[in-house]
């Protein structure tokens, strides 16, 4: 069973992906910072990542930055997810690490397809 850690500062959120995913078959595991998603990150080893972008202290972009630029989580495949629907927010977002991007409110079968796809590849 795959294991996705999801990165998000509000509780509602945590919750909607979480339950999404658990119903779809995967495992979770939940940060709501991005300073406790490298923690996480690094710890757990998950094998793809959702990561908010607005987040207080550290950003999704910040966050992002460092688990790429990290030998041991490198590997792993961050999915950038967010409110705000900016080509310039993609286009950083990917210049971080990021291998894909979504926009919120995110369709349950749009954000299945987009893990299997991040970890087949």
């Amino acid at each position: 069973m795959a294991v996705i850690l999801i990165v998000d500062d509000s509780p509602t959120e945590l919750h909607l992906f979480q339950s999404t995913l658990e119903k779809a078959g995967f495992e979770t595991l939940v940060a709501d910072s991005g300073e406790d998603g490298l923690r996480v990150a690094r710890k757990s080893q998950p094998d793809c990542i959702l990561m908010d972008v607005v987040m207080p202290g550290m950003n999704g972009f910040q966050a992002t930055r460092k688990l790429t630029q990290d030998p041991e989580t490198a590997r792993i495949p961050v999915i950038m997810v967010t409110t705000k629907d900016q080509e310039t927010d993609k286009i950083w977002g990917m210049r971080q690490g990021a291998v894909e991007y979504l926009v919120k409110p995110v369709a349950e079968k749009e954000l299945v397809a987009k893990i299997n796809a991040v970890m087949a590849a």
